[in-house]
């Protein structure tokens, strides 16, 4: 141990108070903020699961075709005549052409896991009690199963009956609360002058109460039937192997198979903005318990200087250096910095796992009854460097002018 870090301790030591109230600011601040960063982290990754699970991670909609307009260009010298064409703008055509086709084609990128074709088309259902709008989802069983996560979602009823029955049929909690429906009943579809009756084979629940309320599934083949679209296909859902590259495998996949691609952050855009948001503003408010215990650090050791001069005086005449001095406290910030960082630590991660087993119930954009958290160490290691840099940097100020300190200044009074 050098005889600079001794000194330091011993300064430090004199100063208990003070010192304690700037650790106990920055094991505050490091704390909140690991479990702040973990519970808004928590989630957004529960919302992005949820809507990965919903409406998967890319989305291939609506046809398009280029549009060209000619220019005709005249040479001068000669008089001929030149025509180029350019792309003027895109021709939409809704729903997916030769779906088979454009399936075959999203296999050959190798992120696709997997790909089904959904028809979606409005309805009304009804039964004995009320009636209710609703969204008809026409879905290929198997297929959708790879591509959601809907087989997870079923709280009421049975998936194998929703999979055998081909008149069966899938309802959201918040519907089927509305309408006082259960597994097994008989419900009806009206669209038009026709009625249809089906059998409910499950109730699922997403979490996300705008799809609970209004999305019915049921096998592709009945809901071209109901809706009178033998061969339409509304959109193709897919889920892929890394969900984050979705965005990036836009643009390559829409050149291939000429249809609008809509990955999940394009589709969440609004969402994933208020998350951000969220999380920038807790970690800018959190940031500020331990610039002010940085601040509070800088004071002390300010007042340090003050009280030791005769000390450092006395240091300074024995043959220590500037450097020396300078060290002795910044060896002061340094220990208190990183007692409050692992103290910090180790309340951030006890804050959390107590957050994380609170009771909550929450319906809206994602469905839990416990607060989510997320256990990352980048966290940790955000915490760590904030408080590092504030509080080592109102060290420094203090540490210099204790360095400059003259021993004859200090005898004759004149020092300051």
């Amino acid at each position: 141990m050098s005889p600079n870090f001794r000194i330091a301790v011993r300064f430090l030591l004199s100063k208990k108070r003070s010192m304690l109230m700037s650790l106990a600011g920055i094991v505050l601040g490091v704390g909140l903020f690991i479990v702040a960063q973990a519970n808004t982290t928590g989630f957004e990754k529960l919302f992005i699961k949820t809507v990965l699970g919903a409406n998967g991670a890319v989305r291939v909609q609506d046809k398009f075709q280029e549009t060209l307009t000619s220019i005709q260009i005249e040479q001068e010298e000669t008089g001929r005549q030149f025509e180029f064409g350019r792309a003027s703008g895109r021709k939409y055509r809704p729903g997916v052409e030769h779906a088979d086709n454009v399936i075959e084609s999203l296999y050959q990128f190798s992120n696709v896991l997997a790909a089904s074709k959904v028809l979606r088309g409005a309805i009304d259902v009804s039964n004995n009690f009320k009636a209710e709008p609703a969204q008809l989802f026409g879905i290929e069983k198997d297929m959708h199963m790879l591509v959601s996560d809907l087989e997870e979602q079923i709280v009421f009823g049975s998936m194998l009956d929703f999979q055998r029955n081909p008149r069966g049929v899938l309802v959201g909690l918040a519907l089927a609360e509305r309408m006082m429906i259960e597994p097994g009943d008989s419900i009806l579809f009206t669209v038009g002058d026709e009625s249809h009756r089906v059998l409910v084979s499950g109730i699922y629940e997403t979490g996300y109460r705008d799809i609970d309320r209004e999305r019915i599934f049921i096998d592709i083949n009945q809901a071209r039937r109901i809706l009178k679209r033998p061969h339409q296909t509304t959109y193709i859902q897919v889920s892929l192997f890394d969900v984050e590259k979705a965005d990036d495998d836009r643009f390559l996949m829409e050149s291939v198979v000429q249809h609008i691609v809509a990955p999940w952050q394009e589709r969440e855009k609004v969402w994933l903005q208020v998350f951000q948001a969220i999380r920038i503003s807790a970690m800018i408010s959190l940031s500020s318990i331990i610039f002010i215990s940085g601040l509070g650090m800088f004071s002390t050791l300010a007042i340090i200087v003050m009280e030791k001069t005769r000390e450092i005086a006395i240091l300074r005449s024995i043959g220590y250096s500037r450097r020396d001095v300078t060290h002795i406290f910044i060896w002061q910030g340094f220990i208190v910095t990183v007692v409050g960082i692992l103290t910090g630590w180790l309340t951030g991660a006890t804050l959390t796992l107590v957050a994380s087993r609170l009771p909550i119930r929450i319906r809206g954009i994602f469905s839990t009854d416990t607060f989510v958290v997320d256990w990352s160490i980048w966290h940790y290691v955000i915490a760590g460097l904030i408080a590092f840099l504030f509080v080592m940097t109102a060290s420094i100020i203090p540490s210099r002018r204790a360095a400059k300190l003259e021993p004859g200044d200090v005898i004759r009074g004149t020092s300051g």
